[in-house]
């Protein structure tokens, strides 16, 4: 075997799934990561909605990180459904899986995650996040022996996903659980997601963000134009929302909450795209569309089979 069939084979790659109840900070986790923003956050529940991929290349391994909407018991919406199937169809079809729990709490929601995850075949690594946010660190252990009884988990670890607790010990055990397999993606490539999606979530966690309980989370987001003109990148954003009041409180008096929203994304964009953007918002009722599956599919909620 000649060298370049050795470094081949010793290549390792695999699909690592991030779940999780909701809010529990696998988002910031897979920026944390990465080492880059490309899933938005919030403090409020179901801010992701998508499968979202990141990819970590360095040395012979590649770790594609698998970013999941928060698993959820009660739902009414054909969106929350479809945000759950997303889940348990990433969880059949994985190499690892990192199961988010918080602090020392584990409530009926995370159960409805770990039986979901009962019947899988692949490692289950616990993750405790927001362990600094734990006052009596004496506490930590007790918990963990705990949660250590209640499923065969391959690791279980203490990290703060925020402030980058742990993070290396943590990338240093997946990868052991990695398959031996060629790259699947360049190594310079960050997310199988478009600059285009990654400007609509931009402009959804600014909404989230300013909005905070106002408005339900029938809001979303769909990039009409997406056009680079010279030096200037020119981004046309409607947002959807479900009720003529909504719309009242989204664009706020004298359209200054709209201008505020956009003027925070905008710069969140330049920063991410490394260009100057000229970015439109326009805010439009599409009543149910969080129950309507031909728009879920037209907004991407539904991937292709």
């Amino acid at each position: 075997m000649n060298p370049r069939q050795r470094e081949k084979v010793e290549q390792h790659c695999g699909y690592i799934a991030i779940v999780g109840r909701p809010n529990v900070g696998k988002s910031t986790l897979l920026n944390h990561l990465l080492r880059q923003k490309i899933s938005i956050t919030s403090r409020k529940p179901q801010t992701t909605r998508h499968r979202i991929l990141g990819i970590s290349s360095a040395a012979n391994y590649q770790c594609i990180y698998v970013d999941t909407p928060g698993l959820h018991a009660k739902f009414t919406k054909a969106l929350n459904r479809v945000m759950n199937e997303t889940v348990f169809k990433v969880i059949n079809d994985v190499d690892v899986i990192l199961f988010l729990v918080e602090r020392l709490t584990f409530n009926a929601e995370d159960k409805m995650v770990l039986d979901a995850l009962a019947k899988t075949q692949v490692p289950v690594l616990l993750l405790i996040n927001k362990v600094d946010q734990v006052k009596d660190k004496e506490d930590i252990l007790p918990h963990i022996a705990k949660l250590s009884a209640l499923g065969d988990f391959a690791e279980i670890v203490p990290v703060s996903a925020l402030n980058d607790h742990n993070l290396e010990n943590l990338e240093a055990l997946v990868k052991r659980y990695l398959p031996v397999g060629v790259f699947l993606f360049p190594e310079d490539q960050i997310t199988d997601r478009s600059s285009r999606f990654l400007a609509a979530e931009l402009i959804r966690e600014k909404v989230t963000r300013q909005l905070g309980d106002e408005i339900p989370y029938e809001v979303t987001v769909e990039i009409e134009q997406f056009k680079q003109e010279g030096a200037t990148l020119h981004i046309h954003g409607l947002i959807l929302v479900d009720k003529k009041g909504q719309k009242k409180i989204l664009v706020g008096t004298g359209g200054e909450r709209l201008k505020r929203i956009g003027s925070e994304a905008r710069e969140e964009m330049e920063r991410a795209f490394a260009s100057k953007v000229m970015l439109n918002l326009w805010v439009k009722v599409k009543s149910g569309w969080a129950d309507d599956e031909r728009a879920l599919q037209s907004l991407g909620y539904i991937e292709p089979s």
